[in-house]
């Protein structure tokens, strides 16, 4: 009796003791492996305008490419130079663009020009930008018009919409940096008669390829003579929401993936607005009161922006002329810029043009 009462009394106890064991086991929380507070990955920081004025930009051969255009003035010809496929990535991606070049042999300055958006369905090389390009040219510059990723014979884009559009500032960054190389590309195509003048540099862009420039100048505080014509100058993201009623489903799915990027960043970090301060180059900006794409205000306050931070800037109005500067301002738009350009690559410097 007394043995059966002592196996009894051990198996309660052992119960007892289980049953303790569990429960403080379940009252326990579950670590995870990686951590409790592992933080989420935000690859995008790396585009920030802060860190990006950070980051070096490796310099890329520039190649010439097959001919496009043999004018009696000048040549248009594909070239290609590389682009990291992330800031500071040693990974790079091959970058297409059009290049032309005055026929006679010669040192000539050099013009970056950026282009506004083009559909990639519509797109060829040099739309955007050729038609100032080929003027240009017959003027004695050489002008280079990257497609950008995703264009052209370019290698593809990220699929992030946003890291797509910041990609257009390292790009372009890329291929600034890489100018010390274009006597290269130009020799092995011109054997030493045509040269450019890497002294004498210059950027264009019109509509998004200006506010590319804006941004471009802002990270990188590059002083070069830079023209504007209809320069999308606004704060981001309100830069690209004004276009939503242009999209076949009135922007609902770019107001989405904006929801998603706004919970994770803060868009004032990659805002160009906020950095115009930063900006070094003498401007002109050129803009149609006619224009519906860059309400002339816009460009009206960039310049009182620009200029309440001591910044050379120039702004000319064109009555009647939309966002391509047509029907009435082109022409003088164009010449404009030309003598803008000259002025600083020469006349501020005593040169006398031939």
């Amino acid at each position: 009796m007394k043995k059966n009462v002592l196996i009894l009394a051990i198996i309660l106890c052992l119960g007892l003791l289980v049953s303790i064991v569990y429960f403080l086991k379940k009252s326990q929380p579950i670590i995870s492996p990686v951590g409790k507070d592992a933080p989420k990955e935000r690859p995008l920081l790396s585009y920030t305008f802060e860190n990006l004025k950070k980051t070096p930009f490796a310099k890329s051969e520039i190649t010439l490419g097959p001919m496009v255009n043999n004018s009696p003035e000048f040549y248009s010809q594909m070239f290609y130079f590389r682009a990291p496929r992330s800031p500071g990535s040693a990974a790079t991606l091959k970058v297409s663009g059009l290049i032309n070049i005055p026929q006679k042999p010669g040192n000539y300055p050099v013009v970056v020009m950026l282009r506004g958006y083009i559909p990639r369905e519509t797109y060829k090389p040099g739309i955007g930008s050729q038609p100032s390009a080929q003027v240009f040219a017959k003027n004695g510059f050489i002008t280079l018009s990257p497609d950008f990723l995703g264009y052209g014979e370019s290698a593809s884009s990220s699929a992030n919409p946003f890291e797509e559009r910041f990609q257009t500032y390292t790009t372009a960054l890329s291929l600034l940096s890489s100018l010390t190389h274009l006597n290269t590309g130009l020799d092995a195509s011109y054997s030493g008669n045509i040269t450019a003048d890497l002294t004498k540099i210059g950027i264009w862009g019109h509509s998004n390829g200006g506010h590319i420039a804006l941004s471009v100048l802002a990270i990188s505080g590059m002083a070069y003579p830079t023209v504007l014509w209809a320069p999308v100058s606004q704060s981001f993201p309100y830069s690209i929401l004004y276009y939503t009623d242009e999209y076949d489903d009135g922007g609902k799915a770019l107001r989405k993936v904006l929801s998603n990027f706004e919970q994770e960043y803060d868009t004032d970090m990659f805002s160009p607005s906020r950095y115009y301060s930063w900006i070094k180059a003498p401007l002109q900006i050129h803009q149609g009161l006619s224009d519906r794409e860059v309400l002339p205000w816009w460009s009206l306050d960039l310049t009182k922006i620009l200029k309440k931070n001591d910044i050379d800037v120039t702004y000319l109005t064109y009555p009647n002329a939309d966002h391509n500067l047509l029907p009435s301002g082109w022409t003088n738009a164009v010449q404009s810029s030309i003598n803008f350009y000259n002025d600083h690559f020469y006349k501020k410097f005593g040169i006398i043009l031939p």
